[in-house]
């Protein structure tokens, strides 16, 4: 069975997107809010945590840093090492990650904000789980944003639920793109502070 691992902040189309990809026979992972927001939906999904078998910690700090996470993302499926050490760690492949980060730049224009609260709103698993997916964007299908649910699912639904190299590649840029801008805006900020 394929399986997608959903974490965002939009939640804009998550469900609709989510059932989509329950049609075409992915089993879904997530994480805190965004698993909430499935299962209120009647969505059958796996928490991160049962999955991995290790909670969240300093207050959701760190929940998605785990080698169930990023080995099932980085898997290179056609190397017998990889496929080995899978094997060997009980590691699933994550054939679709779909993720957005927390709002920083909407958290700076807050009134009377704090520095403690910006820090906060520094996404760390999130960069680093589309880092790890766009990296192996050959095997792995990477969402950063919301208007793309909609070319995903068209594209798995006319390629027998594996989206063709070049959109893959196209995905995969804009998730760079997506972590650069984040970086950039959280680089400056700490400039100006």
């Amino acid at each position: 069975m394929r399986r997608a691992l959903l974490s965002v902040t939009d939640k804009h189309g998550v469900v609709e997107f989510a059932r989509g990809l329950q049609e075409l026979g992915f089993s879904l992972l997530s994480t805190g809010g965004t698993r909430r927001t499935l299962a209120d939906a009647g969505i059958e999904v796996t928490e991160v945590a049962d999955y991995t078998g290790f909670p969240e910690l300093m207050d959701g700090r760190i929940k998605t840093l785990h080698p169930k996470v990023h080995g099932g993302l980085l898997v290179r499926r056609d190397e017998a090492s990889h496929l080995a050490a899978m094997q060997q760690h009980d590691i699933e492949p994550i054939d679709l990650l779909c993720v957005n980060l927390y709002r920083f730049r909407e958290t700076l224009r807050k009134p009377g904000i704090g520095r403690a609260e910006i820090v906060e709103n520094i996404d760390i698993g999130g960069p680093a789980m589309i880092r790890s997916a766009a990296k192996n964007h050959q095997s792995v299908a990477v969402v950063v944003d919301p208007s793309d649910y909609t070319s995903v699912l068209r594209g798995l639904r006319e390629h027998g639920g594996v989206l063709p190299p070049e959109h893959l590649r196209k995905l995969a840029a804009k998730a760079f793109s997506h972590t650069a801008a984040y970086d950039a805006a959280i680089a400056q900020w700490f400039d100006y502070e």
